[in-house]
């Protein structure tokens, strides 16, 4: 499958019908009119165009060129939206971005994701063809230049803990995802959450927009859960709050 061909069908995917209504409810209990989400990972948009529909204001941040400029035409002429091309990881500088042409939704600065990703139940035939090396900037970074986020999601494929590892204050809300071909990485997230205060977690799996628990769990319950998964659950994403309220399903 062509790198255009694959685009196409991530916008099929993540634009279906009715999946906006759901990203809409869903980000409205994290996000408000004037508020600011970060898209960290934005891929084609899908949840930067949700934070508009609810009236936030975004940060888009993707790395593929390709996918750069789908945003740009999304959304270049929209203010609320500042567009960012870059990676975001512990400190500023550079990383090698591997992308997978057939497939762009598991573009990787995660050499180790890569690895577990080889010969692992559900992953056959994803090969990772090319190779950028691409300007990083930092969560902190983004917040000291537009503004502090009331909600971050991070979509950045075994990447998570090394993009929260350049978080010094927390956001009120924030939500990271994670596989079930590297539990580890989700249980170092969990552990730099706790560290930045946050104790209350709950999640969702695969594309889903519910909750999996009826109540909040702390970060050592949430890592047992993960770690009790079915390999077939794959992935998913963790949120996380310091006011546990918006957690609750």
């Amino acid at each position: 499958m062509t790198s255009a061909a694959a685009i196409r069908r991530s916008l099929r995917t993540y634009y279906a019908p009715g999946r906006a209504v759901a990203l809409d409810i869903f980000h409205a209990r994290f996000l408000g009119p004037g508020e600011l989400g970060f898209d960290v990972g934005a891929h084609v948009g899908d949840r930067t165009a949700s934070f508009r529909r609810v009236g936030a204001r975004a940060v888009a941040v993707e790395p593929q060129p390709r996918l750069v400029r789908l945003l740009r035409l999304f959304f270049g002429r929209d203010p609320g939206v500042v567009r960012i091309a870059a990676l975001v990881g512990a400190e500023p500088g550079e990383a090698v971005l591997r992308i997978n042409t057939a497939n762009p939704t598991v573009a990787t600065a995660s050499a180790e994701f890569v690895a577990a990703a080889e010969g692992a139940a559900g992953w056959e035939g994803q090969v990772w063809d090319a190779a950028l090396p691409l300007p990083v900037t930092t969560l902190d970074a983004l917040a000291a230049a537009h503004g502090r986020p009331d909600f971050v999601k991070i979509d950045v494929e075994g990447y998570e803990a090394v993009a929260l590892s350049g978080l010094t204050v927390a956001p009120r809300s924030l939500s990271f995802e994670f596989t079930t071909i590297q539990r580890a990485v989700a249980a170092t997230c969990l552990h730099r959450l706790h560290l930045l205060g946050y104790r209350a977690f709950n999640a969702c799996l695969g594309e889903e927009m519910v909750f999996a628990h009826d109540a909040p769990l702390d970060a050592v319950a949430m890592a047992a859960w993960i770690a009790a998964l079915p390999h077939e659950a794959n992935s998913g994403d963790i949120y996380a709050s310091l006011e546990p309220a918006r957690l609750i399903r």
